[in-house]
């Protein structure tokens, strides 16, 4: 790795911290009628504020970016991981269905769930096990007919799986009773609020653990991602590297989705963003990935609190859609010969 490209992964790693420390203060500051002054988020933060400010900085508006900051890490390197993976510059958990697949497990757990298991235990389980349904899914349909995985045929396989988990949910939705109803919809477009310590601890503990993994494996995504003949010939054990990657991500976005509702296009942006800025290398791009999941969420989050003010609550799950789906179609685009198109 040269010179040049560790000055720019310093660069842009200077640059989202201090993307990610601004936003954050402007995301804890937020009131809803009006904006709280840095010196009143210090003190609340520092526990010298008053019980007002307390209670929105601390209270409301703290467990909201923690969980953002945890999520957004954790879908930015699961993106770039997939796509390495499958060798496929479109792969992401939403687009190929893992947030669809657990979406549905947790409209399961809050429509079907038992009294004596917790709800904050059931949602993030069933949404890992549907999260992992979903993703073999995919990977069996997108094989069938023998060869190897193409990308227009991950990429349709996934749209067609969302789709049909789609209509499963929207069925569930449909004869839920009107509060898990409401539930099930307001989740299903993604929202950091109404987050407490306790989701934001399972969360943490669980991404982490799983970001760390997926890192120790950059190495050796790069070899796959010359191709599985060329990983087996340096050394690397292609099926079972990959079958441990595909759970870890798994159990990653499902420990995101399960909290915070579906938030796509994470995973396909911000890989995609330092892969033109600093190359294919993953032992940059996945570390930096989870800085820039973690800033671009909660960019996301202000952005949906701006547009709150004139006209009620915005799910993050909109802006992030907003901004990530013209980005699918320009890489559709820019890649055609890829795709076959």
């Amino acid at each position: 790795m040269n010179r040049r490209k560790w000055i720019q992964a310093l660069l842009c790693v200077a640059v989202l911290i201090v993307l990610l420390f601004i936003f954050i203060l402007m995301d804890l500051a937020w009131a809803g009628n009006r904006i709280l002054s840095l010196g009143e988020v210090w003190a609340a933060l520092t526990g010298n504020g008053t019980w007002g400010t307390d209670q929105i900085v601390n209270v409301q508006n703290l467990p909201r970016i923690a969980i953002g900051v945890f999520v957004g890490a954790g879908l930015a390197v699961t993106g770039g991981v997939m796509q390495a993976v499958f060798r496929n510059p479109l792969a992401d958990p939403y687009i190929l269905g893992l947030s669809s697949g657990a979406s549905l497990g947790s409209a399961v757990a809050i429509l079907f769930g038992v009294s004596f298991i917790p709800l904050s235990i059931s949602q993030p389980v069933l949404a890992f096990v549907f999260c992992l349904l979903t993703m073999f899914l995919v990977y069996t349909v997108s094989r069938m007919g023998g060869g190897n995985v193409r990308t227009e045929t991950l990429v349709l396989a996934g749209v067609a799986v969302s789709a049909l988990i789609s209509a499963i949910v929207s069925f569930i939705t449909y004869i839920a009773p009107s509060d898990e109803m409401q539930d099930i919809v307001f989740w299903s477009m993604g929202n950091l609020g109404g987050t407490n310590w306790t989701e934001v601890a399972v969360v943490a503990v669980i991404v982490v653990i799983g970001v760390a993994i997926m890192l120790t494996q950059s190495r050796k995504l790069n070899a796959m991602m010359l191709g599985d003949a060329h990983a087996m010939d340096l050394g690397v054990d292609v099926a079972k590297v990959r079958l441990m990657l595909l759970i870890v991500s798994s159990l990653v976005v499902a420990a995101s989705v399960a909290f915070v509702g579906t938030i796509g296009f994470i995973g396909l942006v911000i890989p995609h963003i330092f892969r033109l800025i600093l190359g294919p290398d993953n032992r940059l791009i996945l570390p930096i990935s989870t800085l820039g999941g973690a800033t671009f969420i909660i960019i996301c989050d202000y952005i949906a609190h701006l547009v709150a003010e004139f006209h009620g609550v915005l799910p993050i799950g909109v802006v992030t859609s907003l901004i990530g789906a013209p980005f699918f179609v320009y890489l559709l685009v820019s890649r055609r010969k890829e795709v076959g198109w």
